[in-house]
């Protein structure tokens, strides 16, 4: 008899120690190395978002936070492949414009729904592209490129690269404005920027951040950011918006979110640290000093963002017919 219950309080002990282990687990969270996902190759503004990120989580969550790097296809390769990784709070994954919103509207069969497969944790930076032409050119305004395209449709032409944020302003651009131009594709953003600045491509949309050395140096005229609001680093360059077109936005942004799955008291814990990090003066710092804005921090408003972003660039790709390469 005594060795029935004890035997039968051996297995009662077990039984519960396997109930509570994840709790367990959890309330020790994290205990080991978190992984990053960064789904572009390294060197890039998402790759330098994700490291700033990941070191300053490093510190709040007192464990290593390692950048993985895993690029193709525009963010989409990596985001999938994270994807396929366990929810338990060791894998965050970066999310963004492209991966997240532009690549909804050009593959209506993508293999992750980035609204029901993702726990958007919070945005980390946001930043408005800068319509800009060689200097040769002779327009200034924005109305002045609208009313030349008006009276030359198909004249005028600008660079691209295919579902880049920058090719995203521009066909935003032309629908707002009820403007025929011609588009030249190119493969990547450095050759792209060279024959802007050479003259063989007349204007472009392009990062804030990339474009701030070329307008200095008086090589590129800024016409206009396509943000709401103006950009500190641009105080005397309009919006678009008040270019005479209300409503008009166009940003380049990033974030942090999880695989649906993960347990609740992780999502709370990583994003309260993803809060408590975007409010480090070294975070704030290095984002304002090339020009991002530093979004409303949390879950609920970036969740809220990326719903809005979708619809957006949805629209905008299915008028303009853009396929996926």
């Amino acid at each position: 008899m005594k060795f029935k219950r004890h035997l039968l309080k051996t297995l009662t002990l077990a039984v519960m120690g396997l109930a509570l282990s994840p709790v367990f687990a959890q309330s020790d969270y994290p205990n080991r190395p978190i992984k990053l996902v960064v789904p572009f190759p390294p060197g890039g503004t998402s790759d330098v978002m994700g490291r700033l990120m990941a070191d300053e989580l490093g510190k709040i969550l007192k464990q290593a936070v390692v950048v993985d790097n895993i690029g193709g296809a525009g963010g989409i390769v990596g985001m999938d492949r994270a994807l396929k990784m366990a929810p338990d709070g060791y894998t965050i994954i970066q999310s963004g414009v492209g991966q997240n919103a532009v690549a909804h509207g050009l593959d209506p069969k993508l293999k992750y729904n980035s609204m029901n497969d993702l726990i958007h944790l919070t945005q980390v930076h946001s930043g408005p592209n800068v319509l800009v032409v060689n200097p040769t050119m002779p327009f200034k305004t924005v109305q002045d490129i609208v009313n030349y395209a008006k009276q030359n449709p198909g004249k005028l032409d600008y660079g691209f690269t295919h579902a880049a944020s920058g090719h995203m302003a521009m066909e935003l651009f032309k629908q707002t404005t009820g403007i025929f131009m011609t588009g030249i594709p190119y493969r990547g953003g450095g050759p792209l920027l060279n024959d802007l600045l050479a003259g063989t491509v007349p204007m472009i949309f392009i990062n804030q951040d990339s474009a701030l050395p070329h307008i200095k140096a008086g090589k590129l005229r800024a016409i206009a950011v396509s943000s709401a609001q103006r950009n500190p680093l641009y105080p005397d360059v309009p919006t678009v918006a008040e270019s005479g077109y209300p409503g008009f936005q166009a940003l380049s942004w990033s974030g942090l979110s999880v695989a649906k799955g993960t347990p609740p008291e992780i999502v709370a814990k990583l994003e309260a640290a993803m809060v408590q990090a975007l409010q480090s003066d070294k975070v704030r710092q290095r984002l304002t000093s090339v020009g991002f804005v530093i979004p409303s921090p949390g879950s609920k408003a970036y969740t809220g963002f990326i719903k809005s972003e979708i619809d957006t660039w949805t629209r905008v790709i299915q008028t303009a017919g853009i396929k996926a390469q």
